[in-house]
């Protein structure tokens, strides 16, 4: 079964080779999964907060190459599962001030944005740097009879810019809006192949993809298994009704071309109507074998 670990694993292999590509992917990973923090005398910092290690991974190394020096830091997240959690803290020092302006994570006042600007999601790759980066922060994949794709993010506004983004890709999002939160998600198995290729998650697409057809294969042949079953047991009753029936009559007295078939059914009571017909001398065809059989139950009856 894929998890949505899995799929950051996978995300977390892909590094842009364009400056814009990874500023969009960091600017993402704060909007989804990060916290201004102000400390004293104006002072302030960012912190990111992962439950993946893939996640924190890449984080960490997309901060360093734009110049952030950052701090991983582990916690054990006070729930019945004691899941670990990763933190990464940034000090708010002028050089990262100005990536981070950059990456529209921050306005030149320190003030949080809900979004970034257009700038920084303006190309393709960007948008799909960004999508990715949402789903390394506070993406989740389930699967089954319902499958379910979602990336939270803490407030509507930055769902919807994620709706827009996977539109402007060809991927249709649903939104919603939760009490603590909002999401943009997907339910149907296009939409999440198609927003995970977007995204680069190329080997997990091609293990959903097998899974779809494994899945159809398997559904077939018990389709396949369950008819073959009912006609079995239509036979099985019919050819019980018409040897009841033959038992019931007197052979002696009946035409000769009924009498051959019933004598066949006698000796031959789990074969097929089409078994009894190529059986017969001459040989008969399934419709002629049927009519003279059902001719003997209304004699019979």
């Amino acid at each position: 079964m894929i998890t949505s670990e899995d799929v950051r694993e996978e995300l977390a292999t892909i590094a842009p080779e364009r400056a814009s590509d990874r500023l969009a992917e960091l600017s993402a990973l704060f909007h989804s999964a990060g916290s201004l923090h102000l400390r004293a005398a104006g002072d302030w910092g960012l912190h990111l907060d992962l439950g993946s290690g893939a996640a924190a991974r890449r984080a960490f190394a997309l901060l360093r190459e734009s110049g952030i020096r950052s701090e991983i830091r582990t916690y054990r997240r006070r729930a019945f599962d004691t899941a670990t959690r990763y933190q990464l803290h940034v000090a708010g020092d002028a050089g990262s001030l100005q990536v981070l302006v950059d990456a529209g994570v921050v306005d030149r006042r320190h003030a949080p944005l809900e979004r970034p600007p257009r700038r920084v999601v303006a190309r393709s790759s960007s948008r799909a740097a960004y999508l990715r980066g949402a789903f390394l922060g506070a993406g989740s994949l389930s699967l089954g009879r319902s499958p379910h794709l979602e990336l939270r993010t803490t407030s509507l506004e930055s769902s919807a810019l994620l709706v827009r983004l996977a539109s402007a890709e060809g991927v249709e999002l649903a939104l919603a809006d939760r009490p603590t939160h909002a999401v943009a998600y997907a339910k149907s198995w296009e939409a999440i192949e198609s927003l995970l290729a977007v995204m680069g998650a190329s080997e997990t697409v091609l293990a959903l993809e097998e899974r779809a057809v494994v899945s159809e294969t398997r559904s077939r042949a018990n389709r396949l298994a369950n008819a073959d079953h009912a006609n079995l047991v239509r036979t099985s009753r019919s050819a019980r009704r018409q040897i009841a029936a033959i038992v019931r009559l007197d052979l002696n007295a009946v035409p000769d071309e009924l009498r051959d078939v019933a004598e066949l059914r006698l000796r031959h009571p789990t074969a097929s109507l089409r078994e009894l017909a190529a059986r017969a001398d001459p040989p008969l065809t399934k419709a002629a074998a049927h009519r003279r059989l059902r001719r003997l139950e209304e004699l019979a009856e």
